[in-house]
């Protein structure tokens, strides 16, 4: 089901300030975009064949924007890269697995993504 850890979603007020962190471990941005659907600002730092994903939101009522009025900045979910998304998330479900999305949604870089709900993950937001 799993082929790789894609990225890791980081929660940020500020894509800029928080770069400069990364940057000085020798990451640059790889590509900034905006997800209209999600209401955020995207931008891609890849690490060997996995990212970092720094998250701004564009809107105070993006999801993204409550999670860090909630919690805070940081860690947001983490995204696994899966063959045939829509297949999986039908044997989830199956398996009464919470999902936020049933089915897939416009993501990042012109992909496809669907969350599953941390209530079944062991507290973190799990994006396939």
């Amino acid at each position: 089901m799993v082929k790789r850890i894609a990225h890791v979603g980081i929660a940020t007020r500020s894509i800029t300030m928080t770069a400069e962190f990364y940057n000085i471990l020798g990451l640059e941005v790889d590509t900034i975009e905006i997800v209209e659907d999600q209401k955020v600002k995207v931008a891609v730092m890849g690490v060997g064949d996995s990212a970092i994903e720094l998250i701004e939101p564009t809107e105070d009522d993006s999801p993204v924007h409550r999670s860090i009025e909630a919690r805070g900045e940081g860690i947001h979910h983490i995204t696994f890269e899966v063959e045939e998304l829509e297949k999986q998330l039908g044997i989830l479900k199956e398996r009464n697995i919470k999902l936020i999305d049933e089915k897939p949604r416009p993501g990042a870089e012109g992909g496809k993504v669907a969350f599953v709900h941390p209530d079944s993950t062991g507290g973190v937001l799990v994006e396939l």
